[in-house]
């Protein structure tokens, strides 16, 4: 009887334990996920090499993280996952960053649009080269904007000069707008 009374306790105990999904640390578990997902953004965002032709997401569950998107340097790739790695409580990344094809071809449309970006009012701000908030990525030929814009103007603004220029194939817009993020 003995044995069964301290069995039950303990299936009592980790059962609650579960409900209050707490961890080793006094953490709940999402409050761990939000932590190491805000140290995998700040340590992207301080890649040397991470410029506006990149952008790396991520996708934080449990202990892994999932590294995605494209890079035009090839360092950051690598560069990413081990900044990564090296965060407390992150014990497995997955590498699935892209490294853009070297291309003449999507060189001159990078050049052009960014020209074209940097030069219309309002809109050079989103593209220092310090972490920019807009991410310009040109894949054979396809162009993709990534990041936040401060309001509808410049979403439609950045979407019709990408659409203009010469030589791309398509424009994939996930820009996202911060008034409309923070509801």
């Amino acid at each position: 009887m003995k044995r069964f009374s301290s069995f039950l306790i303990f299936s009592v105990a980790l059962v609650a334990l579960s409900f209050l999904n707490v961890n080793a640390q006094g953490l709940s578990i999402d409050d761990k996920t939000t932590a190491i997902g805000q140290e995998v953004h700040k340590r992207i965002l301080r890649l040397p090499y991470y410029e506006v032709f990149d952008h790396i997401g991520f996708k934080v569950d449990g202990d892994t993280v999932t590294l995605t998107g494209k890079v035009f340097n090839g360092v950051n790739r690598s560069d990413a996952k081990a900044a990564v790695e090296r965060i407390p409580g992150v014990n497995k990344v997955i590498n699935n960053i892209e490294i853009l094809p070297p291309s003449r071809f999507d060189d001159q449309i990078r050049r052009n649009l960014y020209t074209r970006l940097h030069n219309t009012s309002g809109l050079s701000g989103y593209l220092w080269t310090v972490n920019p908030s807009v991410r310009l990525i040109v894949d054979r030929g396809n162009i993709t904007l990534e990041g936040y814009v401060r309001n509808r103007g410049d979403y439609d603004t950045m979407y019709i000069i990408a659409r203009g220029i010469p030589n791309s194939f398509s424009v994939t817009n996930n820009l996202k707008i911060e008034n409309d993020v923070a509801r």
